[in-house]
C-alpha cells in the first residue's frame, strides 16, 4: 500500500513529499478538503456464530455490527462528512433466510444513525442471497423503475459519483428466467467448465473470474455510463466509481473481478474524467495505479475484523487528489491524481 508521504505522486518524481503543501494546478495551496465522506465495505452481519470463509479465513458474523456502529459513531463525530458510502454485502449469505429481510432492515437502521446526509448503498452478491432485488432496493433506497442499482451523483460542482450495478448480468437476484439470468448462465457455461459455477478450479489468471458469486455490466448499463462520462467530460467534473467488484487485476484476486472490467475500463479509458475506482468484495484490500492513471482501491472487510478491531474509514477529496484516512485493518491511502495529458 501507498503510504502517507505521497510517494506515487507525479509518477514518483517527486519522491516522498509532504501532502499538507501540495499545490494545485492553479498554484493554490489545497490544504483544506472540498469534501469528505465516510466509506465501509463486506459488513456481512448475520445473527449466527462465527465462521469461516471457503479458504478457511475466520469470519465474525455478529461482531460486524458493531464495527458498523463504531464507524457511525467516528462520522458523526468528525461532524463534516457529506455522506457515507456503503460498498455493498450488507448482510452474509448464511444469515437465516426467514430472517434475511429483518437483517437487512437492522443493518441499514445501523446506517441510517449517520447524520450528516445520505448514505448511498450498492449491491453485493451476500445481498442477492438473502433477497431479490424487488425487496432489497426499496430498503436501500436505490430508486428503480426495472431493478436498475446503478445511479450517479455530483455532491459538489466539480466532482461525480457513478456507482455501477456489478450484478447487473448475474445468476444471482434476478428470477429464474430473467433475460439477464439466463445470460450469466450462458456465460457460465462458456467459461467455466466446473459443474459447480462457484468453483474457480482450473481456470487460470484473469479467467478466474467467471464464478457464480461474480457478474457483469449489460449493454444498457454500458451505456449508460458511456452517457455519464461524456456529460461529466463536458462539465469538466472528476469522476469516482463505486462498484461492489473491483475493476483492476492489479489491485484484487484474480477470482473476485467484474465479468467485463476489461470492457468497461477500455471505456473509461476513453475519458479523462475517471480519478479513482472505489470496490469492496475481496475482503483482504488491495491498491493499484492502472496504466491510466487511474486509482483502484479495494476496502478491508468490517467482516474479517477479529473483536474490538475495526475496518472503515473517510475520504478528504481535494482537488488534485483523494486522501483515505482508515481506521486500524483499513490502511490509510493517498491517491494523487496524475496531471493532465
Amino acid at each position: 500500500m501507498v503510504d502517507s508521504t505521497g510517494c506515487f505522486f507525479l509518477n514518483g518524481l517527486l519522491g516522498h513529499v509532504e501532502i499538507d503543501a501540495m499545490f494545485s494546478s492553479n498554484g493554490l495551496a489545497t490544504t483544506q478538503p472540498l469534501f469528505s465522506f465516510g466509506l465501509i465495505a463486506d459488513v456481512q452481519y448475520a445473527d449466527i456464530p462465527d465462521g469461516r470463509s471457503f479458504l478457511g479465513v475466520p469470519r465474525y458474523y455478529r461482531h460486524s455490527i458493531l464495527v458498523l456502529q463504531r464507524a457511525v459513531n467516528e462520522w458523526n463525530t468528525h461532524q463534516k462528512h457529506m455522506f457515507v458510502i456503503n460498498l455493498g454485502d450488507i448482510v452474509d449469505g448464511f444469515c437465516p433466510k426467514d430472517q434475511s429481510l429483518g437483517t437487512v432492515q437492522k443493518v441499514v437502521d445501523e446506517f441510517e444513525m449517520f447524520r450528516g446526509g445520505p448514505v448511498y448503498h450498492m449491491i453485493g452478491n451476500h445481498c442477492l442471497y438473502n433477497l431479490p432485488r424487488s425487496k432489497l432496493l426499496p430498503l436501500l433506497k436505490i430508486q428503480t423503475l426495472d431493478g436498475r442499482a446503478y445511479y450517479d451523483f455530483s455532491p459538489v460542482p466539480e466532482y461525480r459519483f457513478v456507482v455501477l450495478d456489478g450484478y447487473d448480468i448475474s445468476a444471482i437476484g434476478w428470477p429464474q428466467d430473467h433475460p439477464k439470468t439466463l445470460e450469466a448462465m450462458k456465460i457460465l457455461r462458456e467459461k467455466n467448465p466446473n459443474e459447480n459455477k462457484n468453483s474457480p478450479d482450473n481456470l487460470e489468471g484473469p479467467e478466474r473470474r467467471f464464478v457464480m458469486f461474480n457478474g457483469g455490466l449489460g449493454k444498457e448499463q454500458m451505456e449508460w455510463l458511456d452517457g455519464v462520462l461524456l456529460d461529466a467530460t463536458k462539465l469538466k467534473q472528476k469522476v469516482i466509481v463505486c462498484c461492489h467488484l473491483p475493476l483492476d487485476p492489479g489491485a484484487a484476486n484474480m477470482d473476485t473481478l467484474l465479468w467485463n472490467y476489461d470492457e468497461v475500463m477500455n471505456l473509461m479509458h476513453r475519458y479523462n474524467c475517471v480519478k479513482a475506482c472505489l470496490a469492496g468484495h475481496d475482503h483482504i484490500g488491495g491498491y493499484s495505479i492502472d496504466s491510466h492513471g487511474i486509482h483502484h482501491r479495494v476496502f478491508e472487510a468490517a467482516l474479517e475484523c477479529p473483536p474490538g478491531t475495526n475496518a472503515f474509514g473517510y475520504i478528504d477529496v481535494y482537488d488534485d487528489r483523494i486522501s483515505l484516512i482508515g481506521t486500524d485493518r483499513m490502511e490509510s491511502t493517498d491517491m494523487h491524481f496524475s496531471p493532465p495529458s
